[in-house]
């Protein structure tokens, strides 16, 4: 792992009496995609716009490349944020837009053309510099509010949700640029997000939030097959959950009898005694469907209720015999 860029140390923020971000502690190393991920208001926007310098912390510190940034106003930080709803200059070209921030910096006007032109064309809009705003297409615009942050040559770039106003296809083609543009560049990319699609595509580690604290944070594969308790497992995919009571613990498994049948269930070095009750969850791609008895002794007699189509995968929606949902 390479060495952390950005340190929040015990940092809360508070609105008045309401408490937005609880104590957060974590790490952001150079050079790698981070996501923040949770349910509206779990902090994970004030958590990025504390770090953009937008917001000051109530308590604790924010420290970047070894300084500490709390009253450090955003004009002076190296953290350009790319916003959820762009904020564009309408009255300004495709080109204009990108130079801004070299223009406010006092960069001269040739240097800022062709530092503006070449980062146009490294995410693929260069026949477009001349155009008004309002003639691009929301993809287009999308591309401009990156050349717009990347011209600056920042260190870090924040981006608050900024695919979530896009066609589900462009969606697609901007993860792919989003990525490609990050390894190829190195820059640390921070970005805030409901969808867990796109955290999970992009990012090498994910820190999702709830109620302004860190429910987990790791690599996408690891939340996903290792949820750290219930409310991650509900909120990163359609995973079963069931309840019951331990029947028997070894080592390495435990013998959890439910409503549904019993099942061998890994423990994953959780210690567990016998007669205690517990959860367990069962990715929704690790089910297995079958007319036939199966030899599997983790088998649940159901009933089909509905199946739900969307093209490159069908969701079945099961119920067990007392009333259980797979």
């Amino acid at each position: 792992m390479s060495d952390a860029l950005v340190i929040f140390d015990k940092v809360q923020k508070k609105f008045g009496k309401f408490v937005a971000v609880k104590e957060l502690s974590f790490e952001i190393y150079e050079g790698e995609f981070l996501a923040i991920m949770g349910p509206s208001g779990c902090g994970k926007t004030t958590t990025l716009r504390m770090l953009a310098g937008l917001e000051a912390p109530s308590f604790g510190e924010i420290h970047l490349k070894g300084k500490v940034m709390n009253d450090v106003p955003p004009h002076e930080r190296d953290t350009p944020l790319v916003w959820q709803s762009l904020a564009l200059f309408p009255f300004l070209s495709t080109r204009e837009n990108v130079e801004f921030g070299l223009k406010m910096r006092g960069v001269g006007k040739a240097e800022r053309k062709e530092r503006a032109l070449k980062w146009l064309d490294k995410v693929g809009i260069l026949d477009f510099a001349d155009r008004e705003i309002s003639t691009l297409s929301g993809g287009q615009k999308q591309r401009v509010a990156l050349a717009r942050s990347l011209v600056m040559e920042p260190q870090i770039l924040l981006l608050d949700e900024p695919l979530s106003a896009l066609d589900a296809h462009l969606v697609i083609r901007m993860q792919a640029v989003l990525t490609n543009l990050q390894r190829e560049l190195g820059i640390t990319f921070v970005y805030v997000t409901h969808s867990q699609s796109e955290a999970f595509a992009m990012a090498d580690r994910v820190v999702i939030m709830d109620e302004g604290e860190i429910a987990q944070i790791g690599k996408p594969k690891d939340i996903y097959r290792e949820p750290a308790n219930q409310f991650v497992a509900e909120f990163v995919g359609r995973n079963n959950i069931l309840s019951g009571t331990v029947a028997s613990f070894e080592r390495s498994t435990a013998l959890i009898s439910t409503s549904s049948g019993s099942f061998t269930v890994p423990t994953n070095s959780v210690q567990l005694t016998k007669g205690q009750n517990t959860s367990f969850v069962i990715s929704a791609d690790l089910v297995h469907i079958s007319l036939e008895k199966p030899a599997s002794i983790n088998a649940v007699y159901c009933k089909l209720i509905s199946e739900e189509f969307v093209g490159s995968m069908v969701t079945l929606f099961l119920e067990g015999a007392e009333g259980s949902r797979i």
